[in-house]
Order: C-alpha cells, then sequence, then structure tokens
C-alpha cells in the first residue's frame, strides 16, 4: 500500500513544457493523418462529394478518437505517446485524480465543437449574411476575445508551466506523467563524442559548398583512366562523355571525346572552369564534330 500511495502521490508531477507541446503536435498529427484516410477512401467518387459536409465528418472523426482517448483514459493519443495523462485539479488531494465524466464531455464540447464552429460559421454567415449582421459581428468579437484570452493563457503557460490550453485553464485538468520519471545521467564520454561530431558536422557544412565536385570527380576518373587510354577514346567517340548516350548534334572541346550539344552548352555555361569528365582537358573551344570527315582524314593518313 505504501507503495501504491508513494507512486500515486509522485504522478502528480508538473509534466516538462517541451513535452506538453509535443503532445499537441501529435495529436494534430493524427487528426491530418485520420482525415487523410478517410478522404482516401472516397478518391475514385464525385470530386466535391465531401465539401459540403466536411466540418461535420471532421468532428464525427474527432469524436471517435476522442471517445477511445480522452473518456476512455483520460488522455490524448499524443499525451499516451509521452507517458502522460490528465489530472483533476479540482479535487483537492496529492494523489490522481482522473477526470470525471463531465469535464470529459465539456472537454469534448470546447475542442470538438469549437473547431467544428470555426470551420462551419464562415458557410452559414454567407448563406443568411442579410439576416444574420448582427450574428455575425458578434461570432468575430467573441473569436477576437478568445484569442487574447488564449493569448494570455500561453504566456502564463510559459511562466507556470501548467494549463497550457485556455480549455485545460477552465475545466482544471493538468497534465502529469504516469509513472516516476527517472533523472537522465549524461556521460561525459557521451557528450564529448556529441560534441565531436557536431564540430565535424559544422566543419563539413562549411567546407563542401567550396569544393567543386564535378572538377574532382573528373580528375579521379582521369587519373584511373591512364591505362585504358586508347580504349577510352574509341568509347569517347560513340557516346556523349557527360550523359553517357549517343552525342545528339556532337561537339568537342578541344580533347578527343564527343558531347551532346545542350550538354556540354549547359554545363560550360554553368562552370566557366568546366573540364572533360573523361581526361581532364580544359575547355579550349566548343566546336561541332563530323564524324564523315573524320573518318575521311582517318583513311587519308
Amino acid at each position: 500500500m505504501a507503495g501504491s500511495g508513494t507512486m500515486s502521490e509522485s504522478s502528480t508531477h508538473r509534466v516538462l513544457r517541451i513535452s506538453q507541446l509535443d503532445a499537441f503536435e501529435l495529436d494534430d498529427a493524427l487528426e491530418q493523418l485520420v482525415w487523410s484516410q478517410f478522404a482516401r477512401c472516397f478518391q475514385h467518387f464525385k470530386p466535391g462529394l465531401l465539401t459540403r459536409v466536411e466540418p461535420e465528418l471532421k468532428a464525427l472523426l474527432q469524436l471517435l478518437v476522442w471517445r477511445f482517448t480522452v473518456y476512455s483514459g483520460s488522455a490524448t493519443v499524443g499525451q499516451t505517446l509521452l507517458n502522460i495523462r490528465y489530472h483533476n485539479t479540482l479535487i483537492a488531494g496529492q494523489k490522481y485524480r482522473s477526470l470525471s465524466r463531465k469535464q470529459k464531455l465539456w472537454f469534448a464540447l470546447l475542442t470538438v465543437g469549437e473547431k467544428w464552429l470555426k470551420e462551419r460559421s464562415h458557410s452559414l454567415l454567407i448563406r443568411h449574411g442579410t439576416h444574420l449582421g448582427l450574428a455575425r459581428q458578434a461570432l468575430a468579437l467573441v473569436s477576437s476575445v478568445g484569442k487574447v484570452a488564449s493569448l494570455l493563457n500561453f504566456m502564463l503557460f510559459l511562466q507556470s508551466g501548467t494549463f497550457p490550453t485556455l480549455t485545460e485553464r477552465l475545466l482544471g485538468v493538468r497534465p502529469v506523467f504516469v509513472r516516476d520519471q527517472s533523472a537522465r545521467e549524461i556521460n561525459f564520454h557521451y557528450m564529448n563524442r556529441e560534441l565531436l561530431w557536431h564540430g565535424f558536422a559544422e566543419f563539413l557544412i562549411f567546407l563542401l559548398p567550396l569544393i567543386n565536385v564535378w572538377k574532382l570527380k573528373t580528375r579521379v576518373s582521369a587519373l584511373f583512366s591512364v591505362s585504358d587510354h586508347l580504349k577510352s577514346e574509341l568509347a569517347g567517340r560513340s557516346e556523349c562523355g557527360i550523359c553517357a548516350e549517343w552525342p545528339v548534334m556532337p561537339h568537342s572541346i578541344g580533347c578527343s571525346h564527343v558531347f551532346c550539344y545542350y550538354c556540354v552548352k549547359s554545363h560550360v555555361t554553368a562552370d566557366v572552369f568546366f573540364t572533360c569528365p573523361k581526361c581532364g582537358a580544359e575547355v579550349t573551344a566548343v566546336r561541332p564534330v563530323d564524324f564523315q570527315i573524320e573518318m575521311a582524314e582517318t583513311q587519308q593518313t
């Protein structure tokens, strides 16, 4: 009994601010995932089939998720993944208290209902705009007051670390850990390794943009292809030195290799110091190549 009392008492410790915000991000990601999977079921139907009832369908799916998360376990999906649940602060005491049924219903109304009202109110006011001018102004006023109250509540949350949303503050529910969180001890060797790799990564990020990878690749290829010079010279007349395909409108840059006109022209335009990827020769002049003339000169010699 003493052990369970200690567990209950320690389970009401405050949750880190970043963990509470991460839970909201996970909940939003789940909501988008559920809706995308649901909408995919109707991708082969008539376009715009779900547009008219999209707010209602989203609210229905959110209520379905709420039924099996907050209503049954006093925790959202994001909180469950982060080992967090809601604690009822309206009941005095150090032990953990789950949400009451009334709090769960109000939670659904203030979260799911609010999202549905935001998405549906615009179409309702446009449809009955001539008769609901006063309602539109009242709704805009309520929305503005809600945004200001949410902003003030979030500033208080950054200071105190409790009640990240206005709904949680109004209902008196606070995220707590499900079980004790052991203190994290970081080894010196681990920190040293992380700092070393971090510095190395920053060095690479600074150095790599300064390296001409294309020219380096050309020099290495030319270095390892010296022994096969004759073979590469023959192959270089039947394929482009850049795309390795049959040269279209063959051109030369001054060496024995040929290139497609658009391949060599684009590379020379992008890099003034372009060199042949096969032999590393620098560009002297981009001129067309006539295989028939070259074959005639070869036969004469």
